[in-house]
């Protein structure tokens, strides 16, 4: 017993003498910060995806993940996503919006998602892998029944030639009908 007493008292005076010596003390990171920091380490991306991160590789919890589809209606498009992930990940789905102004019918011109699994779909054991494969998915299949762009699910649904050729001149940096777009191509 007498030992364990020796041994805290040995630890509150090398934690005083750091304090005095100016040594910072470490930042304890949260449950959401360790389960995000396992998940990028492990991320299986495609070679037309990449993750960055604008505020440096101290701020986990806030990055950027550029998409450029090789195939469907957006081939050769370059599409920015901001995540933001709570403390309390993967409890809680990250926040994601679309940077890049986009004619989608599930992205609307706000830049908000629509994305299954970001909402009702959400649960602890999906990651931040799932969610960026599912973006990829729907540059490569956009889907017409689940709309947040409500016109140009319609379009899709109606007419997917047409349909192509607003996307095509989107990003081409041109209008469609009363919005214009900036190239992204």
């Amino acid at each position: 017993m007498l030992g364990l007493f020796k041994v805290k008292e040995k630890q509150r005076e090398e934690s005083q003498n750091n304090n005095r010596r100016g040594a910072s003390s470490v930042k304890k990171k949260s449950a959401g910060e360790l389960r995000l920091h396992k998940d990028i380490s492990e991320l299986n991306l495609p070679k037309s995806c990449k993750i960055s991160f604008p505020n440096g590789k101290d701020d986990l919890m806030n990055f950027e993940v550029t998409i450029k589809p090789d195939e469907g209606y957006y081939t050769n498009g370059k599409f920015v996503f901001t995540f933001q992930v709570s403390n309390v990940y993967p409890h809680e789905a990250p926040k994601v919006k679309c940077k890049t102004k986009v004619y989608h019918p599930n992205i609307d011109l706000e830049g908000n998602v629509c994305l299954n699994i970001l909402r009702e779909d959400w649960k602890p054991v999906l990651n931040i892998n799932t969610v960026i494969y599912g973006l990829f998915h729907l540059f490569t299949e956009p889907n017409y029944e689940d709309p947040l762009n409500h016109e140009a699910a319609a379009v899709l649904r109606d007419n997917p030639k047409t349909f192509e050729n607003n996307v095509k001149r989107a990003m081409m940096g041109g209008q469609v009908g009363q919005t214009s777009f900036a190239r992204c191509v």
